[in-house]
């Protein structure tokens, strides 16, 4: 698998309360989640957000209450791949849960800015920003994450096991 697009960049400590606001947690519709993604950090994210773009963060990413709802937004309005210095633990479980591919890299954050191209290879952890030519190495994903990321996050993965032991 190999993800291409344009870095969003933002700091550290970008909590859940950000990425969607609490006054849409009684909205459950992944494409309405989006178009609120990041409004109170960033007005311009989910309008001008593309299919494959990468957002890029400090630590912390994703801290805050333990909302689905946040890598639910950010998958939706798009996003491919979240870049960051670390992330908040019960962000990071619910990210893969729900099918959402996310490596911890300093290194690759320190050398990104807003709008540059990136290309992200989960399988290797290799990020390479196509805007400057750099190449960063992060912990790969591992390969029974990488299968719940191919099938769409946990619930179709768990649905395609069983199904597979069914038949």
């Amino acid at each position: 698998m190999k993800l291409t697009g344009t870095a969003w960049r933002y700091g550290d400590n970008v909590d859940t309360d950000v990425i969607i606001p609490a006054r849409y947690l009684n909205v459950s519709d992944p494409q309405e989640l989006a178009e609120h993604c990041m409004e109170d950090l960033d007005e311009t994210f989910a309008t001008s957000v593309q299919s494959g773009d990468m957002i890029v963060a400090g630590t912390n990413f994703g801290s805050g209450s333990s909302r689905e709802h946040a890598p639910i937004a950010i998958k939706a309005a798009g996003v491919s791949c979240v870049v960051a210095e670390g992330f908040a633990r019960i962000f990071y479980r619910n990210a893969f849960n729900i099918g959402l591919p996310i490596l911890e890299c300093p290194e690759a954050v320190a050398g990104t800015s807003k709008h540059d191209r990136l290309e992200v290879e989960p399988e290797s952890g290799v990020i390479r920003n196509l805007t400057t030519g750099e190449t960063f190495h992060a912990q790969p994903i591992p390969d029974f994450m990488l299968d719940i990321i191919r099938a769409g996050g946990l619930v179709p993965y768990t649905r395609q096991r069983l199904a597979a032991v069914g038949s």
